[in-house]
């Protein structure tokens, strides 16, 4: 499930013999679009559906999604047409992971074996690949404003690709479990951003009751304390022995 980032109320679901369709959470229980599963093959048998992940594209009302059959299809709800709009396929494995480019016009998809590329979403041609990765990816994203990818998947590294020329890895780091899903940060200088200046400590005002009331009770005890005789400070009390039966001594 996808949620369109300038409608908030408006959600794209899909999944394995489960076609793409397009929910309005704040209008009726039916979809507002259900996608139709393509032609049959040159077999004339029905091709299975496995969406695998969606997204919306930017400044229309169209969807990409990618399956399970190495697909990448568009889809366009404004159109009569329910069939994909376009389709372009790469690889021969299950694709996992997309995300969109930062220009909006191609996405970028792994797969289970480890492969990048970048799919031109107005021809359908592959526009190039990017190399590292050692197992099957989970989660890609573009910074939306730099041409960076991040990804990570079941190598347990998580990576930071260059999109544009030139082309290659720019950080990676062993993170030692296998990686599920990254997000990216929206702010671009959150290393940079100076402290905030601390304001300087200040007594509350239980601290303040509280050393009062130990000074009242030291206050006190000082009141109740007994007064010693002068005399017999600095020299101990003479103990009487009681005399035996029979006893001389005086």
């Amino acid at each position: 499930m996808r949620q369109d980032p300038t409608h908030p109320h408006v959600v794209a679901t899909g999944g394995k013999e489960n076609a793409l369709k397009v929910w309005d959470l704040q209008g009726s229980e039916e979809p507002l679009f259900r996608a139709k599963n393509v032609r049959n093959d040159w077999l004339n048998l029905r091709v299975p559906i496995w969406e695998q992940d969606i997204q919306f594209l930017p400044e229309s009302r169209k969807l990409v999604t990618c399956t399970g059959f190495h697909q990448v299809r568009v889809y366009d709800p404004a159109s009569p047409q329910r069939r994909p709009v376009l389709e372009a396929t790469y690889g021969e494995y299950p694709l996992t992971a997309m995300t969109l480019t930062p220009e909006g016009n191609s996405v970028i998809v792994g797969n289970t074996h480890g492969q990048l590329a970048e799919i031109d979403l107005r021809q359908g041609r592959l526009l190039g690949c990017l190399k590292g990765l050692a197992g099957g990816v989970r989660a890609v994203q573009c910074h939306p404003s730099k041409p960076l990818l991040a990804s990570c998947g079941l190598d347990r590294v998580l990576r930071v690709h260059r999109i544009r020329n030139p082309r290659g890895l720019e950080h990676k780091v062993y993170l030692k479990s296998r990686l599920n899903c990254l997000l990216l940060s929206g702010r671009d200088d959150w290393e940079d951003e100076a402290q905030e200046p601390q304001e300087p400590n200040k007594v509350s005002p239980e601290d303040t009751e509280t050393d009062e009331l130990w000074a009242s009770l030291e206050a006190a005890a000082k009141r109740k304390r007994p007064k010693t005789h002068p005399q017999s400070q600095g020299r101990p009390q003479a103990r009487h022995k009681k005399k035996c039966p029979g006893s001389t001594n005086p």
